[in-house]
Parts: C-alpha cells; structure tokens; sequence
C-alpha cells in the first residue's frame, strides 16, 4: 500500500479491509458556490478484494439501477445524477443533488434491486443508446441482486 499518496481521493482514505458489504455510505459532499449540494454514496455489494461482478453482469445492473432508480420516490428520482459502476467491480457510485440519509439510498436502492428481480429487458440495450451493448448478462445481473437482497443493503458499513 502507498502510504505517501498526496491526492486527495476519498476512497483511498477508506480502510477497505475494514468495510462489511453490501452497504450504502455517504461518502463525499460538494458545496458549490450558489448553494447547491452534491452527495455521492458508496453503494457497496461485494466485499471488497474478495469478490468482484463480472462485467456484463455489472454493466447490466447499471443499466437497470440507472432506470428503476429513477421510477421510484419522486424526489429522489429528481435527485439523480448519476449512477456509475465502481472500477474494481465491487459496487456504484449514486450522486444526487442535495444530501440523503443513506439509509434512505440503500431503501430505494432496495427497492430497484427488487425491479431488476423481474425485468425480462434490459433498458437501452442497443447500438445506439449504449456504447458496448453485447457487453449485458440480465441473469447474472438478477444473481448480483437477489445476493445483495438476501444479505440486505443498510448503511451500517463497518466490521
């Protein structure tokens, strides 16, 4: 590990080896000049450097959390600005204006895995609206949920 690391990343200041997924965190607030507020949370499935999603599996859920995400709580769903997989495949990143209690995120969250339960699509899975659109596995995607429901999702984080 590089313990003279100068940036400034906060999930590099984050002891990976300490964490117990799947959980949801609230992991960086930006305050901007005018007042507004973006919230990014860690919305963890896997346990970290234990297991990683395959990625058409990872890309799949991203595709149906980015969607079922957005059919939920209205205000919520007006919040979203982004759903976006973590690149070691361990999780999303969910950044949303204004600030969310993070058990609130890992409810909807919840309740978007339990949609991705029962699609028999996958939302913009062509040519057109994705730019690797053979890289989807709808039933693995349902595998990561169903694992991720049957552990429950929380915003209890640590070991």
């Amino acid at each position: 590990m590089n313990e003279q690391n100068n940036t400034k990343v906060e999930s590099f200041d984050l002891d990976h080896t300490k964490v117990k997924a799947p959980y949801v965190r609230m992991c960086s607030v930006y305050n901007g000049e005018k007042g507004d507020m973006v919230t990014k949370y860690d919305v963890r499935f896997t346990q970290p450097n234990t297991f990683e999603m395959e990625s058409t599996g990872l890309h799949t859920l991203e595709h149906l959390l980015a969607t079922y995400l957005r059919e939920g709580d209205k205000d919520f769903a007006n919040a979203i600005i982004d759903v976006s997989p973590m690149g070691c495949r361990t999780g999303f990143y969910i950044t949303l204006w204004n600030k969310w209690e993070a058990s609130f995120v890992a409810s909807e969250v919840t309740n978007a895995l339990k949609k991705v339960l029962t699609s028999d699509i996958i939302p913009a899975e062509n040519e057109i609206q994705c730019g690797n659109y053979r890289l989807h596995n709808l039933s693995l995607a349902k595998e990561y949920a169903q694992e991720v429901l049957n552990k429950g999702l929380n915003d209890k984080f640590f070991e």
